[in-house]
């Protein structure tokens, strides 16, 4: 990577940086190399907060489950077990800018534990009332699909608006994801913005 698109790079990863490009429906990943760019599909894909459905097994799962589940205690670690896969997007760099997202308060997780230890997780970048998915992991059955449907829980309980996951994967489509175009995600991103939420 040159010197020029380094200091490109360097400059979009910085927190105020990447939150008004997450408020303008961008997304980042790194390529092979580590190389982070911006992404922005015609076609985007949401879990509808107010529709979204709990898969059968995973609701008589979650009845009786040992599990406890915890906000944002946990957030750095989370995405570090999100990057450890064989092939990841999220690069050594992308996870210093996460913690500057993290630090300014735009960036948030669901833990998963069991015995107190971290067995599952998903993390997110937050603005107003859009919540911005970016993985997940699990160590355990079922324990990311359950942080899933906690984390759209709490979305609903705070009055969140939207919840962005990117991509359509089969694992996504049994929670009830849809895809939109991007016309109709932006129109979605500005009314989640009228809102002043917390996560």
């Amino acid at each position: 990577m040159n010197k020029k698109r380094n200091g490109i790079e360097s400059r979009m990863l910085e927190p105020e940086n990447m939150i008004l490009l997450y408020a303008r429906g961008a997304f980042p990943m790194a390529d092979e190399s580590g190389q982070v760019d911006w992404y922005m599909p015609e076609i985007r894909t949401v879990i509808p907060l107010k529709d979204f459905n709990i898969p059968r097994s995973l609701g008589k799962y979650l009845k009786t489950a040992p599990l406890e589940f915890r906000f944002d205690t946990e957030t750095m670690n989370v995405i570090r077990q999100c990057s450890q896969r064989e092939t990841t997007w999220i690069s050594s760099s992308l996870i210093e800018a996460y913690e500057g997202l993290c630090n300014a308060g735009h960036l948030h997780s669901v833990e998963v534990y069991e015995n107190n230890q971290l067995v599952g997780g998903l993390y997110g970048v937050t603005y107003r009332g859009a919540f911005f998915g970016e993985s997940m992991f699990s160590n355990k059955t079922q324990a990311s699909k359950s942080a899933l449907i906690k984390l759209i829980e709490r979305l609903n309980e705070r009055g969140f608006v939207l919840l962005d996951v990117q991509y359509q994967t089969n694992h996504l489509k049994m929670f009830g994801a849809t895809e939109i175009p991007f016309d109709e995600f932006t129109r979605l991103l500005r009314i989640a913005y009228k809102k002043e939420i917390s996560f």
